[in-house]
């Protein structure tokens, strides 16, 4: 009797495997990125409310970084947060 030459003999689908689950973050993790949070925040309004006096009176302008990069760290670690 022929053989029927309805379906091609490919191989059956399979699912992806399933990732390994990620481990949480380590119980420091959370404080930290609250205090670079605040702190970055914290030193942007200082640098503003004595116009520039402090916290570091001869970086200027410089403070503005140095808060957003406190700022950016904080958030970053805020984004890998599980």
């Amino acid at each position: 009797m022929p053989e029927s030459k309805g379906r091609d003999k490919r191989a059956s689908y399979t699912p992806p495997a399933k990732s390994k689950a990620q481990a949480p973050n380590p119980e420091w993790w959370v404080p930290v990125f609250v205090t670079l949070l605040l702190l970055g925040l914290a030193w942007i309004v200082v640098f503003y409310i004595t116009q520039g006096a402090w916290p570091i009176g001869k970086f200027n302008y410089g403070n503005l970084v140095i808060g957003f990069a406190l700022l950016l760290a904080g958030f970053g670690m805020a984004m890998r947060w599980r």
